[in-house]
């Protein structure tokens, strides 16, 4: 996890970020008593790629995602919080509950309609695969 957390610091670009999370959400679903703790210290961190890869690692996980994480990780990050109009941090939200809602899309709409704080991009990326 030390590692993980050097290269999404020094890494600093999506392309990077977006590799390494997933391992993150990985080393997770294998020691939540471990990771949770530094996954959820990357919610409100300063760096927006941690705050990025926190939102992002659990894509994948499907049935496995902990909505409760999911949910920290994005209300955290939602305006008015600042940082939170970056490009980035908001294509995240809409990627990461899009994934989720493949599995719960009724989660997902319920998410959308108690949170109008979600930008209009992060929303419709939330909303694209659902009717």
């Amino acid at each position: 996890m030390p590692l993980m957390e050097h290269l999404l610091r020094t890494g600093a670009w999506w392309d990077l970020v977006d590799s390494v999370a997933p391992a993150a959400g990985a080393a997770l679903c294998r020691d939540r008593v471990v990771v949770e703790p530094l996954v959820r210290s990357w919610i409100g961190d300063p760096d927006r790629w941690l705050r990025r890869a926190a939102i992002i690692c659990q894509l994948g996980a499907r049935g496995a995602t902990d909505t409760r994480l999911l949910t920290d990780a994005i209300a955290a990050n939602l305006p008015p919080t600042p940082g939170t109009q970056d490009f980035f941090i908001r294509k995240a939200i809409g990627w990461a509950l899009r994934e989720h809602g493949k599995k719960d899309p009724e989660f997902v709409k319920r998410f959308v309609q108690d949170h109008p704080a979600l930008t209009p991009l992060s929303r419709r990326e939330a909303l694209r695969l659902l009717s």
